[in-house]
């Protein structure tokens, strides 16, 4: 469905951030972008959704298709008319607005009105949907930026840290909504997320990348018995405990993968 071939995108014409970055995402699944900040997760997201200009980025090499289409330099709205939408860390609702206004205002390029729907999805919104977005809980916030995003009835997600400063029960509801919307629904997800181990409960498909490439990829199940993973992303070490994060050294992990 979505294919990034050898794409490299560059901020205020001299940062390179993606470098010759290539993955796939297959028509109903849920595939997830594991790595850790600063590696140009969000950045391709942005690439994909057409988000990169008012950050003064642009794609500057590569490809990205859907649908064997090509998308990249194509302005946000035609994207999201295309079945694209994001959904950006830190959830950006219209504070001023109701909760209602906001869904309806994700609806703007659509020709139906799945209101209902998206209400009966997070039924937390349904008792507060004349609330201003602004006195949300967080929780709240989040299930009301993804409900905007379904509003468009998009046949491609794209997710960027959902469960950022969730209490763990609302990551818990989130990530069971996304399974339903993928299973039932059948909207292909690509996930962006640093909650390594609940990403990998929920997706079909895993890449791991490290300064601006794809450095390791692979189902589920081959991700969590990697060594890499484990101890990176996991907290495991080989002897099977837990291990910090902070107490690895970067150029170990930098070593290990790109050699």
């Amino acid at each position: 469905m979505l294919r990034l071939n050898n794409v490299e995108v560059v901020y205020d014409n001299v940062v390179l951030v993606l470098r010759g970055l290539s993955l796939e995402v297959r028509r109903g699944q849920i595939v997830c972008l594991l790595g850790t900040n600063g590696t140009g997760k969000s950045t391709t997201l942005k690439a994909i959704s057409g988000l990169l200009a008012p950050e003064d980025g642009e794609v500057t090499d590569g490809s990205i298709e859907l649908e064997g289409e090509p998308i990249h330099g194509l302005p946000p709205h035609d994207v999201v008319r295309r079945g694209v939408f994001q959904v950006m860390e830190g959830r950006r609702v219209f504070e001023h607005l109701t909760v209602e206004e906001n869904l309806r205002v994700g609806a703007y390029t659509s020709t139906s009105m799945n209101l209902d729907k998206v209400l009966d999805t997070f039924p937390r919104l349904r008792d507060c949907r004349k609330k201003l977005a602004g006195f949300l809980s967080g929780g709240e916030q989040q299930m009301l930026a993804i409900g905007r995003a379904l509003m468009s009835e998009p046949e491609l997600l794209l997710l960027d840290e959902p469960s950022l400063g969730l209490a763990p029960l609302i990551v818990e509801e989130i990530f069971a909504v996304l399974r339903r919307l993928n299973e039932v629904d059948g909207t292909t997800i690509l996930l962006v997320e640093q909650n390594a181990a609940r990403a990998l409960d929920i997706s079909n498909y895993g890449y791991v990348m490290e300064n601006g490439r794809v450095v390791l990829e692979g189902k589920p199940e081959e991700l969590r018995e990697n060594a890499d993973v484990k101890e990176f992303y996991l907290g495991l070490s080989e002897l099977g405990g837990r291990k910090s994060y902070r107490a690895v050294k970067h150029y170990r992990r930098r070593k290990r993968w790109l050699s």
